[in-house]
């Protein structure tokens, strides 16, 4: 079994690993689907997957050839899909061929509208070039009026909506001095480009249709967000794109065989005042932290 259906209060979800199954495509993990009691399309693009771990990177290591199989390689090592309780997953990936990182990926659906994530992961080996580890996770939404994700950075809401994929598409901390150094001769990617907008609370969120996707986590130490209003690829059917709404944490040093973690809560709603999203955020990081 590589994946298997959830259901819990208003939300009804697909967790599953890189396998394919039906429309479903081959090298994306995480939620295959996610819908609402109010709203039965899929929140993420069908073929693909939302929380999709997708990037492993030091600076350094890329693929020579056209399979791109280390700048992907989340989506390409082996993974393992088990269910461990009636609203709960795990998603394990052994250590990987070239960054030999192992990884627990642990999902519970909680009601009413709930997702939570926790994230574990060990390097096994010396094998990141520059001392530090990227991690990156891709969420594609379906075809969205609105593309934009919206965060806030002191008493104010802000929106990055960048024009083109790889164009100022990453957002840090404002206190995230953190200098990444990158080989000569690499290609572009969304976590090389950087935006000179700040944010000061670790979540975001975006409209789909009548509802809102809150993106929550328990840090802001390495967190960083990042945007592109095509990387889920085109919708013919409704002509436009499908943009990507992601993350990244970053991990300036490391120990080999030390664990690091983090937790996510994901909250999709029916659309409500920007004052109860931020209590959304509030009350969960009182939670985590208490």
């Amino acid at each position: 079994m590589a994946h298997e259906s959830f259901k819990v209060g208003d939300i009804a979800a697909i967790i599953g690993d890189n396998a394919a199954h039906g429309d479903h495509r081959a090298g994306y993990n995480g939620i295959w689907s996610l819908t609402h009691r109010t709203e039965p399309m899929n929140l993420f693009v069908p073929t693909v997957a939302g929380l999709n771990f997708e990037h492993i990177f030091d600076g350094d290591k890329r693929d020579g050839d056209a399979s791109r199989k280390i700048f992907f390689e989340p989506r390409n090592a082996p993974m393992e899909f088990r269910k461990i309780a009636d609203l709960e997953a795990e998603l394990h990936q052994p250590p990987t061929p070239t960054f030999h990182l192992e990884s627990w990926t642990q999902f519970k659906l909680t009601a009413p509208h709930y997702i939570d994530m926790t994230f574990r992961c060990v390097p096994t080996q010396h094998a990141f070039a520059y001392g530090y580890i990227g991690l990156f996770w891709a969420s594609y939404i379906n075809a969205p009026e609105d593309k934009s994700m919206y965060f806030r950075r002191g008493n104010l809401w802000q929106q990055l909506c960048s024009s083109q994929h790889n164009n100022q598409s990453t957002i840090r901390h404002q206190d995230d001095n953190i200098d990444l150094k990158f080989s000569e001769g690499l290609g572009d990617a969304l976590y090389r480009n950087l935006c000179p907008l700040r944010f000061d609370e670790p979540f975001f969120y975006g409209h789909f249709r009548k509802h809102l996707a809150i993106f929550m986590l328990d840090r802001n130490a390495g967190i960083r967000f990042t945007h592109s209003p095509s990387g889920g690829g085109l919708n013919g059917e409704q002509q436009t794109t499908n943009p990507a709404w992601d993350f990244q944490l970053i991990v300036p040093q490391y120990e080999v065989k030390k664990e690091y973690a983090f937790r996510l809560r994901l909250a999709y709603r029916e659309r409500c005042e920007r004052g109860e999203i931020l209590k959304e955020y509030t009350d969960w990081a009182k939670s985590v932290k208490g």
